[in-house]
């Protein structure tokens, strides 16, 4: 094989793991015989994007003393909530040395766990100044979580100007499309097609549509493309999301609402809808026994 060949090889692997078509990224990194650091972290990347945590567990021992430790412990930390605290620390450690004598898989697994921490100024702090293209995406969607949309656009310009073409770009700028609202939702549309067209339609690029559907009040054509992505998958997080808020908008109709967000919280108990729902009806809970009747007895009883 000759090095042009490898690339553009390495190349259709990143670009079927960026558009969320992770068996297909296996499969590329499967042809290509010859040993690559990089071909292996997006193989194990895409395992863990399909939650086979194990097969990451089995392969990348702890003793391990290259850069895919990183996703040994990116695996542990999703799919060992009885770990995740350990992880955070020792990536803490970790980046308490010299970040750019460390390989950049460090820097990025360790900015989508403060970020799954929902600590992104601890995530922007360890991305910031390293012009990687995922790199630069990780730092747009710490940003735009913040609602900071101004500095977001300024890492959007930065990474047109590394490589106006390459696929992450085309989806960051989606994603800030979306965030702006408006017109730009038409945009990220166009995005969200041009790629569909280019590579293949998967659940990630289908719920982007999706998206911008509801967010232009076309409720019936994001029901449309919801109900592709459930016959793909039934389970998937994001169209489960989505559902969610496309019940709110179209049907007004509890059920719907009620259905969507059980199977939320019986098939994600990881995730931060979850997380941030848990939260809420333990505080719901609070304030009904603090200001709740402190006379429980039924009123035919009090009346006598």
């Amino acid at each position: 094989m000759n090095r042009n060949n490898e690339v553009s090889e390495l190349i259709d692997v990143e670009n079927a793991f960026y558009i969320g078509n992770y068996q297909t990224c296996i499969n590329e990194c499967n042809k290509l015989s010859k040993p690559s650091l990089e071909k292996d972290i997006f193989m194990y990347r895409s395992y863990i994007a399909q939650h086979k945590y194990r097969v990451v567990l089995d392969e990348i021992k702890a003793s391990n003393d290259t850069p895919l430790l990183a996703l040994r412990y990116l695996a542990e930390y999703m799919s060992n909530s009885s770990r995740k605290e350990a992880i955070v620390s020792i990536f803490d450690d970790k980046f308490q040395g010299d970040i750019n004598e460390l390989h950049v898989i460090w820097i990025i697994v360790g900015a989508i766990i403060y970020c799954n921490e929902e600590t992104y100024e601890t995530a922007m702090k360890v991305l910031v100044g390293n012009f990687n293209l995922e790199c630069l995406s990780l730092h747009m969607h710490c940003l735009l979580k913040m609602s900071r949309v101004d500095l977001a656009k300024q890492v959007a310009s930065t990474m047109q100007e590394k490589d106006d073409d390459a696929t992450l770009t085309q989806l960051s700028q989606a994603w800030l499309n979306i965030q702006i609202g408006g017109e730009k939702l038409q945009d990220a549309f166009f995005i969200f097609q041009d790629l569909c067209d280019k590579f293949s339609p998967t659940l990630l690029l289908l719920n982007g549509q999706a998206v911008c559907y509801i967010g232009q009040q076309k409720y019936d054509d994001a029901e449309q493309v919801l109900r592709e992505c459930l016959n793909r998958d039934p389970n998937n997080y994001d169209t489960l999301i989505n559902l969610l808020a496309l019940s709110q908008q179209k049907d007004k109709n509890s059920s719907q609402f009620s259905r969507y967000i059980a199977q939320i919280l019986d098939d994600h108990k990881g995730s931060s809808l979850v997380s941030a729902y848990n939260k809420r009806q333990a505080e719901f809970d609070r304030l009904v026994l603090q200001f709740g009747p402190s006379n429980t007895k039924p009123i035919d009883e009090i009346v006598a």
